[in-house]
């Protein structure tokens, strides 16, 4: 194609060579967009007369169609940028570069997160206070961890625990542990 465009560009006045091939890429967009969209019109038409002919269910066809349309319209901006002279081979190596980094971000962060939306958690549901005694439970033969809650924190909560000789010692648990394993709320020892 690019050949034809070569030479119908030698046969135009030197003054409208510039402008051409920059008007045959944006028509070829333009036409890979709409394409792009007349099949979408298509697939939607297609799919509600499939839920209507077998009474599927209306989350399953917005789910396909959200679906479908992500690999049609991405397809079709793969398709313009390539015909707008971006290689594929820069897509592939940023989108590879990009998803790895978040990757790494989100197994990064995933901890921190996860014991942010526990404490969250911890507070709305009201699973215990400080002053509370709480037991975090290993399995059912098990004991586990005993203590009065001291303080909850984003990260941890504190358990003052005392120790066999009397000794009063402090237990940092990860908030997300707290739902992870069973929890007893023992009455006042007081």
């Amino acid at each position: 194609m690019d050949k034809y465009l070569d030479l119908i560009v030698a046969r135009l006045p030197a003054w409208a060579g510039d402008g051409v091939e920059t008007l045959v890429v944006g028509t070829q967009v333009i036409a890979i967009l709409l394409a792009a969209w007349l099949l979408m019109r298509l697939v939607r038409g297609l799919l509600a007369r499939l839920a209507r002919a077998y009474a599927l269910p209306a989350m399953l066809v917005v789910v396909a169609r959200r679906v479908i349309a992500l690999v049609v319209y991405l397809g079709a901006l793969l398709w313009s940028l390539e015909r707008m002279g971006v290689s594929s081979h820069v897509l592939w190596t940023a989108f590879t570069g990009f998803a790895t980094v978040g990757a790494v971000a989100f197994f990064a962060a995933w901890s921190v997160l996860s014991n942010l939306f526990c404490t969250l958690l911890i507070f709305i549901t009201r699973a215990f206070r400080p002053g509370d005694v709480v037991e975090l439970l290993e399995t059912g033969d098990k004991p586990g961890f005993k203590g009065r809650v001291h303080d909850i924190n984003l990260v941890y909560t504190t358990l003052v625990e005392t120790g066999p000789d009397g000794t009063l010692t402090r237990l940092q648990l990860p908030n997300n542990l707290f739902f992870q394993r069973p929890l007893r709320r023992w009455a006042d020892e007081d």
